[in-house]
């Protein structure tokens, strides 16, 4: 049964980097070998819910003001802005998407993105990194990870793990226990930074300490905004923050190691349908699946920046600002933030055919008003089936909640944020006991418990 969780409990990062290399081996090349042609779609089982679960009740108001939730579960705030970390630098602002990992003998970790442009009050003295800001100080986008004991949530180590980059906004764990963090910005060299942007970067959960930044550039450059893997294949999904955005997939030439290159390629749907938005009259109703193919992409590093439009050229689908994907059970889902008629969020969810049949595409959920589900960004889905989605709506008044999905397409609200800034980074702790969840500016990273349905 493949799991959303990225290790087993009781594996260690290398262990599992070893046992996916051996798994999806030769079942990937006989995939590639085949053209990676794709066949019929079916929809994975997921987890049912209890019969007219609707939520786990009313949102009960914090004392503190930080974090609404309901009766029966709290928080823990387990780092924020400005807090001393290991290597004596502080912890940055606005923490964006976040994974956790099992790195064995009792330990998780949790490798968090800073979705931060070079801005003079965000600077630090950080030894080294991606790009420099006219020669001198690192750029402060990049990773900050937290080594935590899994039992009481104690900080043991908490480190910059990855500088130099810019906006790195959400991402994705992969199942061999590293980090895919995805600048959001594409802008070109020029006399004040010294490197093109618009890259993923791997992080590895135990790396230790700042990683060499080596952009894979083979993934595309784009305005990358999160990635997910799926386990048998290795295969990597990625979205795009743009009004006019593609889906994309990359094909590894090995799974499991990006930086040996690969094929990038956008989604289109064999019925011809060419916009999923629905803003413009209804082209895609919920529930409905589509037969998927798939567009190859050249030129993959888009010195102008136009892979979305060359990939629409052909076919592509346009997606209204794709943002969190995540991998589920046997299917993936990803949010399109200001998706549908009402222009304030849908769902998809994609189910790969790996080979023996099509892929399929099917609008999963599209909110009808901002107090059902307003503006969905990063994602991440538990182990009983239910999307759990941040909301990143700014308003005159606080309204950004964590909402739940419900296998059947029914939004709840789990949680309410209290303070005039995101919810991001959702993630499940190895054994499915804590959420984590990051409050984006000023950063403050929360372990919530409670009575988890699952």
């Amino acid at each position: 049964m493949e799991k959303a969780n990225p290790v087993t409990a009781s594996g260690t990062i290398s262990q599992n980097r070893r046992q996916f290399l051996g798994a999806t081996g030769t079942a990937f090349a006989a995939l590639v070998a085949s053209g990676c042609s794709t066949g019929g779609s079916r929809i994975a089982t997921a987890a049912a819910s209890p019969a007219n679960f609707t939520g786990y009740g009313d949102l009960v108001p914090d004392p503190a003001g930080m974090l609404d939730l309901p009766k029966g579960f709290s928080y823990k705030v387990i780092s924020k802005l400005g807090n001393p970390m290991s290597d004596g630098l502080t912890v940055p602002d606005a923490a964006d998407g976040m994974g956790c990992f099992d790195l064995g003998n009792g330990k998780i970790a949790l490798v968090r993105n800073h979705e931060l442009m070079p801005r003079p009050e965000y600077l630090q003295d950080i030894p080294e990194g991606f790009d420099r800001i006219e020669g001198k100080a690192v750029m402060p986008g990049g990773t900050t990870t937290i080594v935590l004991d899994a039992e009481t949530l104690e900080i043991e180590q908490e480190y910059y793990s990855l500088a130099g980059t810019v906006r790195n906004c959400s991402g994705g764990i992969t199942p061999w226990g590293t980090w895919l963090t995805c600048e959001e910005a594409v802008f070109s060299a020029s006399d004040k930074n010294d490197h093109d942007h618009g890259w993923v970067f791997e992080v590895p959960a135990d790396a230790g300490k700042l990683v060499n930044p080596a952009p894979l550039k083979a993934m595309g450059r784009f305005n990358h905004e999160a990635a997910c893997v799926d386990p048998v294949t290795g295969i990597v999904y990625q979205t795009e923050d743009r009004g006019d955005s593609m889906l994309y997939r990359f094909i590894p030439n090995v799974p499991g190691k990006l930086a040996e290159g690969g094929k990038l390629q956008a989604l289109a749907l064999v019925d011809g349908t060419t916009d999923s938005r629905n803003h413009e009259g209804v082209t895609m109703q919920v529930g409905d699946m589509h037969e998927v193919r798939w567009i190859d992409l050249d030129d993959v590093e888009s010195p102008d920046d136009d892979l979305r439009t060359r990939a629409a050229a052909q076919g592509g689908v346009k997606f209204a600002r794709g943002e969190g994907i995540h991998w589920g059970e046997g299917e993936l889902y990803f949010a399109c933030t200001s998706g549908g008629a009402a222009k304030v969020g849908q769902i998809f969810k994609l189910v790969p055919g790996r080979g023996k049949r099509s892929d399929g595409l099917q609008l999963f959920f599209e909110s009808t008003d901002p107090d059902q589900f307003n503006y969905g960004d990063n994602v991440c889905v538990q182990s009983n089936g239910h999307l759990i989605v941040c909301e990143d709506q700014y308003t005159d008044v606080v309204t950004n909640h964590l909402r739940g999905i419900t296998p059947e397409g029914v939004a709840y609200p789990l949680a309410l944020l209290r303070i005039q800034t995101e919810p991001a980074g959702a993630c499940f702790s190895p054994d499915g006991k804590t959420m984590f969840v990051n409050a984006y500016s000023p950063t403050a990273t929360l372990a919530i418990t409670g009575p988890w349905f699952g």
